[in-house]
């Protein structure tokens, strides 16, 4: 039921962090991981280290938030493997500034990246997924639900891939496609490594405030892309999973 063998897998921002452990869940069930992202040199390292464990992975240069680029980046995929089945956007980034403080660009900048660029893949993924039906996972976040005084922009994105899951969810069931958000709660990635040193306190609140009592791992997130990439979750539409070791329920 969550074998992936076969499977082909396109993973945005693949290359690290939260992205990279979704990579490693779906490469690890028997899936072929595309690892795209802006960063050739990481997404290359990031591949092989996935091979290197014994996975079958591979990089793509790729500038998600670029039309070209994503028609690019799922045209040579569809070339190089003929199908498409899996696509997990991922691809994301923040500026830490309240709402007074930040610029156009700033605000256009996170929004192109963690909400657009999803749009734009899925657009492009859609008539490879409807061949043989597929999946899509859009990475929000707990900031779809709260609110944060630094995270306006990002806040804003997240409860936007929400709506937009729920959209492309009712657009494509009956071409046999899922799609299915998760929100990450507090993660140990290099994006949260910058929130703590900005933020002062802000790792003993979590800790408290998580009834896990601790910060997640990538790896607590490769469970959840297997499960909603697998014909475990066919039936299972819409949805917006939370993995924060309880953080929105305490």
């Amino acid at each position: 039921m969550f074998q992936l063998t076969g499977k082909i897998a396109v993973v945005t921002g693949g290359n690290g962090g939260i992205g990279l452990g979704m990579a490693r869940g779906l490469a690890q069930a028997g899936a072929l991981v595309v690892i795209a992202g802006r960063n050739a040199e990481k997404s290359r390292e990031a591949a092989h280290e996935l091979r290197r464990e014994g996975c079958k992975a591979e990089a793509v240069e790729a500038d998600v938030t670029d039309e070209g680029e994503v028609a690019r980046l799922f045209s040579e995929t569809d070339k190089h493997h003929g199908r498409l089945d899996i696509l997990v956007n991922n691809a994301g980034t923040t500026v830490r500034k309240r709402p007074h403080e930040l610029t156009l660009d700033e605000w256009r900048h996170v929004m192109d990246t963690n909400l657009t660029s999803a749009f734009l893949c899925s657009q492009a993924a859609y008539p490879l997924l409807k061949r043989q039906g597929g999946k899509v996972i859009n990475i929000g976040s707990m900031m779809s639900i709260f609110g944060a005084p630094y995270a306006s922009a990002y806040g804003a994105s997240k409860g936007g891939i929400v709506q937009f899951t729920r959209s492309i969810a009712t657009a494509w069931a009956a071409d046999n496609i899922q799609a299915n958000a998760v929100l990450p709660g507090w993660i140990d990635t290099e994006l949260t490594q910058g929130a703590r040193e900005q933020v002062p306190g802000l790792n003993e609140r979590v800790v408290a405030r998580t009834p896990a009592g601790r910060w997640g791992a990538p790896s607590d997130l490769a469970g959840v892309a297997v499960f909603l990439a697998s014909s475990a979750s066919d039936f299972v539409t819409g949805a917006a999973i939370p993995v924060d070791g309880g953080y929105s329920i305490a």
